[in-house]
């Protein structure tokens, strides 16, 4: 987490932790008692609060139980502590939570993944013509990263041809909608018997990942590229949505296949991004946008006033008009970090001659090394 908030310049110092065990397969009741226990746990050592230690949501996580986090801690410390709410991120809106939260990881995948396809360099070294439009796309995992990831690359005109899951795969050489996938789900529980797909529930999920497509998006759990399987991996680009996707040997086997691996401390810092944004949202305590809003639809109004423009109530020029909500700008925010992030670090690989996970490992512990030298911390 460390190296990954560096490469996005988050001023977090990075830290994991969690509890062992699966909520599935508990009620709700008891996933609240474990949570806000868990909370109290950490109260009493000091190891949470909005100025020090901001928990984030991962694995196994809602913006529900992120919420009884916040709760619990605001119970404890509220009445002394105004940014109690600023002790968890991923939370309700209604509860402190931020518009975009929940797409924020996905979003942010596709963000880096569509500027680096937009970079004729990065293109041509993976061995595809430049953007997105066309491109077949496998991914493996469907929970918030991997749909979210999946809606705006097939938006961007990505050809979505296979899905997997931990119980299914599923296959289309023609592409899925991951709107019309996502609904199947909900009414499903499972990618199981998933109409539109070639072969149903026959694919073994691991065989699936060695299929051919141009990219390869590992949203799910850690160690899924591996020495078993990743000298079969046939996609020209593999982007790491979710956390460590790919071994140490896995890694080192795609880039002698001439693999482009973009890595998760890149591709996936979306979410902590957006955490980010909403523990300032709780510190200063007023959403981003609510004040400035009506200014900026104000000030273009006046400005076309000026040069003799004027368009009725129900014109859809009026749409850009509007002034910026606070997913407006948590979104352009967003997409500023992960593309300054994205140019620094594919610019600092080029420089060196090196693969973009260790340029990224390089860059983040040149600037933290930099921050503790001018700080006086080292001699």
């Amino acid at each position: 987490m460390t190296f990954k908030l560096t490469v996005g310049d988050i001023p977090f110092g990075g830290a994991k932790g969690g509890i062992r065990f699966d909520p599935s397969k508990y009620s709700q009741a008891e996933v609240e008692r474990i949570t806000r226990k868990y909370t109290m746990e950490l109260a009493k050592k000091g190891f949470i609060g909005p100025q020090s230690d901001v928990l984030g949501p991962d694995m196994g996580t809602n913006e529900q139980i992120m919420t009884w986090i916040k709760d619990t801690y605001q119970y404890l410390y509220g009445e002394n502590d105004i940014n109690a709410e600023g002790c968890a991120t991923g939370k309700l809106t209604s509860q402190g939570g931020i518009s975009g939260r929940t797409e924020s990881t996905g979003l942010g995948v596709f963000y880096v993944l569509r500027q680096l396809m937009n970079d004729s360099g990065f293109a041509r070294k993976a061995g595809l013509s430049t953007g997105l439009k066309g491109k077949r796309i496998i991914v493996q995992g469907f929970g918030n990263v991997g749909y979210y990831f999946a809606k705006f690359a097939h938006k961007e005109g990505a050809i979505i041809t296979g899905v997997i899951e931990h119980d299914a795969s599923i296959y289309n050489s023609d592409g899925f909608d991951p709107d019309d996938i996502k609904m199947h789900m909900g009414r499903e529980g499972s990618i199981k018997n998933y109409p539109y797909a070639d072969q149903i529930d026959t694919i073994d999920p691991v065989k699936l990942l060695e299929y051919e497509c141009d990219i390869l998006a590992p949203c799910a759990v850690d160690g899924s590229l591996n020495a078993k399987n990743a000298g079969h991996i046939k996609a020209k680009v593999v982007v790491e949505g979710a956390n460590g996707p790919t071994t140490f040997a896995g890694d080192e086997l795609m880039n002698k296949n001439g693999i482009m691996v973009i890595p998760d401390m890149l591709a996936n810092v979306g979410g902590v991004t957006v955490s980010y944004f909403e523990w300032l949202k709780n510190l200063d305590h007023v959403s981003p946008g609510r004040m400035t809003k009506k200014f900026q639809e104000q000030q273009k109004s006046n400005l076309l006033n000026m040069l003799g423009y004027k368009f009725p109530e129900n014109s859809p020029h009026m749409k850009a008009l509007k002034g910026a909500k606070e997913i407006d700008i948590v979104y352009s925010g967003l997409e500023e970090i992960m593309s300054t992030a994205t140019n620094e670090n594919w610019e600092f690989a080029l420089e060196r001659g090196i693969n973009l996970r260790d340029a990224c490992l390089a860059n983040a512990l040149t600037k933290l090394a930099d921050r503790f030298e001018q700080s006086g911390m080292m001699i």
